[in-house]
């Protein structure tokens, strides 16, 4: 993601992180050749079907959850499925599911907190994606994502929808590549242009991104506003990343027939006229994932105005009642 001498709060790479590609593909010949066809039609043409819906009771069986190092060098001890549901970390409650960091142990400075991070178990070549957040984590130390990312990385890819550290006032939307995948400035958006270059090799994992502009797209303010819908479509033209707020989300989401073509502006968008999606993008896993201090939130926590350190912030846990996502519904189109 970010090369942290020229974004301080808003950028850094998961590094590594290709470590997440490890589920099989759904295999479904006969809708990989409708989603061909319907990639050849102006987006405004698109009739969208809903492919699948990760939600309740059921959530948790289209996911696997990771339990190795973390790659990005957080301070968190990732959990089985079996841990994270009898620990608490993992669960349904009223039909929405609750992803938590550990709120209750007190750890001695230096130790990891346990905390949660899934994987579909599917993968995705495309389609419209549409995350529905009631609460998202917030809090000093607190590294948040919602992202995909392909195999071999960063050749197969890296999307960032959702992420940010601390106390972060806006949502930042980020890819990465290998080489040959630039960022057109040039491209109609809310949100602001920040790294051009999508590549990310050797020290450099700044990615491309935008920045929202919206205080109700991420942390305290998303909250606070009842969370929302975070939507990427992904097809030939591109990569297009939209954020609405829990009032102003369009009725064809609620409905189940959405229609990207009449909302408005997209907070981001990353155009195939500067970056051939087909080429850099495939086989992703959707990733959901909180980590602690790490590559980002460790190197940015005293400039965020946090207080002591990053390592003394994990070990109170206090500071995680708040480290939650509390998911309604993600939902894949195609």
């Amino acid at each position: 993601m970010v090369h942290l001498p020229t974004i301080v709060l808003y950028a850094l790479a998961f590094a590594g992180l290709a470590g997440a590609s490890r589920v099989r593909s759904s295999g479904r010949r006969g809708l990989k050749a409708r989603q061909d066809a319907d990639d050849e039609k102006p987006p405004s043409e698109k009739n969208f079907a809903l492919q699948d819906k990760y939600q309740g009771a059921k959530f948790f069986d289209g996911w696997d959850f990771f339990d190795k190092d973390d790659p990005t060098h957080g301070s968190v001890n990732y959990q089985s499925r079996e841990d994270a549901l009898a620990k608490g970390l993992a669960k349904e409650d009223d039909d929405v599911v609750v992803l938590s960091v550990d709120d209750t142990t007190a750890l001695p400075v230096g130790k990891k907190r346990d905390s949660v991070r899934l994987s579909s178990k599917k993968k995705y070549n495309g389609g419209l994606f549409i995350a529905d957040f009631k609460a998202m984590p917030v809090g000093c130390s607190v590294w948040p994502a919602w992202w995909s990312v392909g195999p071999n990385w960063p050749s197969g890819g890296e999307i960032d929808v959702l992420e940010g550290v601390h106390n972060q006032e806006t949502n930042q939307y980020t890819l990465h590549t290998g080489e040959g995948c630039t960022l057109d400035s040039a491209v109609k958006t809310t949100g602001k242009a920040m790294g051009t270059n999508c590549v990310t090799s050797g020290g450099d994992n700044t990615g491309c991104a935008f920045r929202d502009t919206d205080a109700r797209s991420y942390g305290k303010g998303f909250n606070a506003a009842g969370g929302g819908v975070f939507v990427h479509l992904w097809d030939s033209t591109g990569i297009k990343m939209w954020h609405f707020a829990r009032d102003e989300i369009p009725k064809d989401i609620t409905a189940e027939k959405p229609d990207p073509s009449s909302w408005p502006t997209p907070a981001a968008t990353f155009s195939a006229s500067t970056c051939n999606v087909g080429e850099h993008f495939h086989d992703h896993v959707l990733t959901l994932d909180t980590t602690l201090c790490g590559d980002w939130a460790g190197a940015t926590y005293q400039s965020a105005g946090c207080p002591g350190t990053c390592a003394e912030a994990v070990a109170d846990p206090k500071n995680f009642v708040d480290a939650k996502w509390k998911i309604n519904y993600i939902a894949v189109y195609s």
